[in-house]
């Protein structure tokens, strides 16, 4: 199976592509990858490299200037990308296009188009803002190229079945949509004795992340924030707060190694890479109470709703150590089931009933 797939740079959308790119390539599949927004940091430059030994003719690459559809400046998001889409199709000859951005579901390609949904600028503002954004040039456009996008995909898929559930909320879906949870695949990490802090990662601009609420939290261990950071959050961080700032994706994956807990507290979290990231680490995962969390952790997470009570199990958890410990191996041992094989397999599901489909004859009365 020859398959064009679009990627972003920002966040977890390029650690879900990086992993169903090479679960694919393993599969026997060859992937032509386009990366869209930021040009791409020097290791996800290297990657693109090393995979570009590894696979040969199997895999090709290229990254676009282009922005995202939610972003501001999205005018061309779909215009200025779409053309060079259109010439590597012809080049590449694919049976499917996989994007990661609703828009290109417009692509005028004969194959099928199938769209993985992350997150939707709605349903965002229905978890952080209570639903209201203000018209605008920008929302009016972004909407346009979702639901053009909806429209002319083949098939839907979400990491969640909330997310999937939100999405239906506020645009019409094509009659085929999936639920196929994101996977990760990490090294074995020791057990040693790691230190008793908690950390979280995120975007600290992101309303979504929710991470200013560590500010009214009075934690009893030290707690460590890496991600882009903003002047508010440094003015109002207390002193068992720190700020790490931007961090490789190994030295991230380094700290998590020698934490005790991961805290999740977005508001807003059609998956969470990251907090999965963490358990797989060996830390305990602590997550704000919200559907699409409960949905992913089950009972394998212990859950807060608000500072306090936030305040409440740090201070549990420092009290105790045996409950520590087997929140941490609950956590652990659920993260194990969301494998990047795992991914890999329902998404070429998806992929070879969709092709069945298109190659079906038609009928006739």
């Amino acid at each position: 199976m020859r398959i064009l797939m679009t990627t972003d740079t920002v966040g977890g959308v390029w650690t879900f592509t990086r992993e169903l790119a090479t679960g694919l390539l393993r599969s026997g599949c060859a992937v032509a990858l386009v990366s869209l927004g930021r040009k791409p940091s020097a290791a996800q430059q290297a990657w693109l490299y090393d995979t570009s030994r590894a696979w040969g003719a199997a895999f090709r690459c290229e990254a676009l200037n282009m922005p995202l559809e939610w972003m501001q400046d999205n005018e061309h998001a779909y215009s200025g990308a779409a053309p060079f889409l259109m010439k590597m199709a012809c080049g590449f000859q694919p049976d499917l296009l996989h994007s990661n951005q609703f828009c290109f579901g417009y692509l005028p390609l004969s194959i099928p188009k199938i769209i993985t949904a992350h997150s939707d600028v709605m349903s965002w503002s229905e978890s952080c803002r209570d639903g209201k954004l203000e018209d605008s040039a920008w929302l009016r456009q972004y909407l346009r190229f979702v639901k053009r996008g909806l429209a002319g995909a083949d098939c839907v898929i979400a990491p969640t079945r909330w997310m999937l559930h939100a999405l239906a909320r506020n645009l019409p879906l094509p009659e085929s949509t999936a639920v196929i949870p994101n996977g990760r695949t990490l090294d074995a990490v020791s057990s040693a004795a790691r230190k008793l802090q908690a950390v979280t990662a995120g975007r600290l601009w992101d309303e979504a992340k929710n991470i200013s609420i560590l500010c009214e939290v009075k934690s009893p261990i030290p707690l460590l924030v890496a991600g882009e950071a903003h002047d508010d959050f440094g003015a109002s961080a207390t002193g068992h707060i720190t700020s790490l700032g931007m961090l490789s994706q190994n030295d991230l994956l380094n700290l998590f190694c020698e934490s005790s807990i991961y805290i999740c507290t977005s508001r807003y979290e059609p998956f969470g890479l990251a907090p999965l990231e963490a358990a797989l680490c060996g830390c305990a995962v602590i997550a704000n109470d919200i559907s699409s969390l409960r949905e992913v952790w089950a009972d394998s997470a212990l859950y807060f709703s608000g500072a306090e009570s936030l305040t409440s199990l740090l201070r549990e958890l420092r009290d105790s150590p045996e409950r520590l410990r087997t929140a941490r191996i609950q956590s652990f041992q659920r993260a194990g089931l969301f494998t990047a094989q795992r991914m890999t397999k329902g998404y070429l599901q998806v992929f070879q009933s969709a092709l069945a489909r298109s190659e079906a004859p038609a009928y006739v009365a």
